[in-house]
């Protein structure tokens, strides 16, 4: 069911699926954080594979589109991942969601530790999916500068059809090229100003491996074998900080595991839903 809220002046979209009551006992409720450069439709394959072959998983599952990304406008000003977080508290807020476990992609991540760090108490367990706690490397914030220049005098198309074929594995861009040409060619007209204020906001966001090293929920580690995005090391670096951590690798994947092997991921995210009950 698509849903949306009116939050800091900004339309917010997202969808609500499943119809038991928001914190039934039975299961908990699912938000899923798309990452930079996408919308919550990004989950679509996903979330049609965990219905069907894992139907006893899930209560309820929220799929947000971020301020500013797909069908949600954004905030006013400049956005940052604290207040990218507090976007996703109001969307539970109007679902009268309690707690819930928040997996987030990429940038999703990044907003799934601010959350973590600003509302503890709202969470079940939280993942991170193809993301990291570190902050941006020197060397990264400059890259991210220069993709900030090209965005700003050439626009989001010729950014988009550049930066996001390199998400995938080589393997999977010669296997699958039609899927890697359909989502580029969903997301090649975002809104350059979203891309401008994520790329700060990523640029500014802070190290947060201590909100790993003190959480006191599961925390789910979803890497691509393949990333050349974040590479395997550096993740597998950060997953002994929580008390209890759950860690998989998708070893064919890239940064898109969601799209690259999707079976798997579903049956990931299933078992982590599992255990954690």
């Amino acid at each position: 069911m698509d849903r949306s809220i009116l939050h800091r002046s900004s339309n917010l979209f997202y969808r609500a699926e499943g119809g038991a009551p928001a914190n039934h006992p039975e299961g908990p409720t699912l938000v899923l954080l798309h990452g930079f450069a996408e919308d919550g439709s990004v989950w679509d394959e996903l979330v049609n594979d965990l219905r069907q072959k894992h139907p006893k998983s899930l209560v309820r599952i929220l799929i947000p589109d971020l301020p500013g990304s797909g069908r949600s406008s954004p905030l006013a000003g400049e956005t940052s991942m604290e207040e990218l977080a507090e976007s996703i508290a109001a969307i539970l807020d109007a679902e009268k969601i309690a707690q819930a476990v928040l997996i987030g992609h990429s940038m999703g991540g990044y907003i799934t530790l601010a959350f973590a760090e600003k509302y503890p108490d709202r969470l079940k367990a939280f993942g991170l999916f193809h993301s990291t706690a570190y902050p941006d490397s020197e060397e990264k914030k400059a890259a991210r500068k220069k993709s900030i220049e090209f965005i700003r005098k050439n626009g989001s198309h010729p950014f988009i059809r550049q930066s996001s074929p390199h998400l995938f594995s080589e393997h999977f861009r010669l296997e699958y090229p039609e899927i890697v040409e359909a989502f580029i060619s969903h997301t090649d007209n975002f809104n350059p100003d979203s891309l401008v204020y994520y790329s700060q906001a990523m640029i500014e966001r802070p190290d947060r491996t201590t909100v790993l090293e003190k959480s006191t929920h599961p925390v789910l580690f979803v890497i691509g074998g393949r990333d050349t995005v974040l590479p395997t090391e550096s993740i597998l670096r950060q997953t002994h900080m929580p008390g209890l951590s759950y860690i998989h690798i998708l070893q064919q994947a890239g940064h898109m595991g969601m799209l690259e092997d999707t079976g798997k991921a579903a049956r990931v995210l299933d078992e982590f839903l599992q255990q954690i009950r």
